[in-house]
């Protein structure tokens, strides 16, 4: 999952809302709380006043220039290609003024900050110079099903509601804007490719089908409006929604599936990588700058992909035979795509069990954690408009979801590694935590760099080997399954977008790997197709920290705690690759002069005591 997406550099340049499920009343009151208690610890040098004041004084103008749904704004975002094109040259004469600054001369605490500062200004000054915002939506998210996603919204007050209102108002404007870049996207060759594009319109005829106002997705929250509010209120809104939906909303909507169907798909790219855009070979090392925070190239990024792969299989073939099962490795992944065992009977089965493996590991967190939130989140399923293109499931912002959708695609056996992933220790635990525990400036505290949460996300799969989660061996090969997924993805992501790779080549060599259902894979490769890069930061972030934990373990022996490694890497809220790696070596070197100080401590105590 790509986190905080509204603070990204693809989302400012999308023109894309933060969706999800909102904070309740008393989440958004205890994280007020937690971040106002949170002190931010002040520069300690001239130079690190400068970059502080350059950092601050942008943060303050990208609020103003997009602001977030927690700041309730009354509008939806201004994407026309007039305000890109100014915001770029803002965010290019902030990037030569970092580039000013050398990291080496600001002190310790200072560098970790500048490093995810200064790579939320690179992703924006690259993702504007390439126009990203001519294309405007991927296979998994889009800036109308982002806008659909308001109407999951809790809302509280009259005020809310009529924020909403006047925010759906506003969609014809919004739309046209983004109608106007998709069509100069289409002048120039930069489009999604056609092949990923069929069926995707599913999520806006969600809005255009129903006949009844009432029914239409927007309407959700005047459904079961607050007991406190009158009822005088209630019908006034309710009566402005139906307004809204008819004259404003769902003619939008319209003219945006009448231009997708006659233009966008007919006039899309028929090429499939991202190296087949214009300046296509530099725009996809970008996307892989932004979404792993190095600078590995695509041919390194294979060859580390086909390693892992080759380990995990191994590792695989090892725990399908401890089942007793004597067939090929295909066969066996046949078996458990297809045997009836291993598929829920109902939705809320899922979620059960989902729920099920939260608690185990609620249990088991005293023993691994000593840095715990005080909130917690909640468990939802998938929205059924974006339900049959979305991915298995997503965690943060408040909430963790799982995709119910066509059960048979969703075995037992993957759900407990995708729970600990999206759930608890993985995105909605840390997100929550982040919340709370982070003392960070807000420009690095709301920072989303998808290789330390993607990383952190995975690596909780590997923890909860330890942790006891795994119930059998099918459980275990179902978490083997979603990491061979991840390491697939290294050799899939580049051979689309560097190496000329086809969808099918993509979809043999996932569905060869991993016990995905066809299902599964057919929606992930689109995403892997449509979102170049992303797909890297998951293992590439997941393989430091495993190395770094081995690194710790061997030079601190006995005396390595694993509450003080996790709570020490948590505390860095966010944080690029190459910072986490220099400040996780700094308390391994730190941890071991403590506990050398101590052994030196004890020994001598024993030396006077004889």
């Amino acid at each position: 999952m790509k986190t905080l997406i509204a603070n990204s550099a693809v989302a400012a340049a999308l023109g894309v809302l933060l969706t999800g499920v909102a904070l309740s009343p008393v989440a958004a009151q205890t994280a007020q709380a937690a971040q106002a208690q949170a002190a931010v610890a002040p520069p300690q040098t001239d130079l690190d006043r400068r970059f502080r004041a350059i950092a601050d004084e942008e943060y303050a103008w990208r609020q103003k220039e997009m602001p977030s749904r927690s700041s309730k704004p009354t509008t939806l975002p201004d994407v026309s290609a007039a305000t890109q094109q100014r915001r770029l040259a803002y965010w290019t004469d902030v990037q030569n003024r970092l580039k000013a600054i050398s990291p080496d001369q600001l002190s310790p605490s200072e560098r970790t900050n500048y490093a995810v500062y200064k790579h939320q200004i690179d992703n924006y000054v690259d993702d504007g110079r390439h126009r990203l915002y001519e294309m405007p939506f991927t296979a998994d998210s889009s800036f109308w099903s982002s806008l659909s996603g308001m109407g999951n919204q809790t809302y509280v007050t009259v005020e809310d509601y009529e924020r909403y209102l006047s925010q759906l108002r506003d969609t014809p404007r919004y739309f046209d804007q983004q109608i106007t870049n998709m069509r100069a996207g289409l002048a120039r060759g930069f489009t999604q490719p056609k092949a990923s594009l069929v069926g995707r319109d599913v999520s806006i005829t969600a809005v255009t089908d129903p006949t009844d106002p009432r029914q239409n997705p927007f309407y959700k929250p005047f459904i079961d409006m607050p007991a406190m509010m009158s009822e005088a209120d209630k019908q006034r809104l309710r009566a402005a929604a139906v307004e809204v939906i008819q004259q404003q909303v769902t003619p939008s909507y319209r003219t945006l599936l009448t231009f997708f169907r006659n233009e966008y798909m007919p006039g899309a790219r028929d090429t499939l990588g991202a190296n087949r855009l214009p300046n296509g070979e530099d725009f996809y090392q970008t996307q892989i700058r932004q979404y792993t925070s190095v600078n590995l190239t695509p041919d390194q990024i294979h060859q580390i992909g086909r390693g892992e792969v080759a380990r995990i299989r191994a590792e695989m073939e090892a725990v399908m035979r401890s089942t007793g099962y004597t067939g090929s490795f295909a066969q066996f992944l046949n078996f458990l795509k297809t045997d009836p065992q291993f598929q829920y009977e109902k939705p809320e089965h899922l979620l059960w069990h989902g729920a099920w493996v939260i608690k185990k590991v609620d249990g088991k967190m005293g023993q691994y954690f000593g840095l715990r939130p005080r909130d917690t989140f909640s468990l939802v399923p998938v929205p059924d408009s974006i339900a049959p293109f979305y991915t298995a499931g997503r965690g943060g912002n408040g909430s963790c979801l799982l995709n119910t959708y066509d059960l048979p695609s969703r075995p037992r056996y993957n759900i407990p590694a995708l729970t600990v992933h999206e759930c608890n220790p993985g995105h909605a635990w840390h997100g929550v935590l982040r919340r709370e525990h982070a003392k960070l400036p807000e420009w690095r505290s709301q920072a989303g760099i998808s290789a330390f949460g993607e990383g952190w996300a995975l690596y909780t799969e590997k923890l909860a080997v330890e942790m006891g989660i795994y119930e059998n061996p099918y459980e275990d090969f179902g978490r083997l399954n979603y990491e061979m997924w991840r390491a697939a993805r290294l050799v899939i992501d580049t051979g689309l977008h560097s190496k000329g790779w086809t969808r099918d080549q993509a979809i043999a060599f996932l569905s060869e790997n991993t016990a995905l259902s066809d299902h599964e894979i057919g929606t992930e490769i689109d995403r892997y197709i449509t979102w170049p890069g992303q797909a890297l930061a998951y293992k590439l972030g997941e393989i430091e920290i495993v190395r770094l934990r081995r690194e710790a373990e061997r030079q601190l022996g006995s005396s390595f705690d694993i509450k003080a490694f996790h709570d020490h890497l948590l505390a860095l809220g966010v944080a690029t690759i190459p910072s986490m790696t220099a400040e996780m070596e700094a308390f391994i070197a730190d941890s071991r002069r403590t506990a050398t100080a101590a052994t030196a401590a004890t020994a001598a105590t024993a030396a006077n005591g004889a």
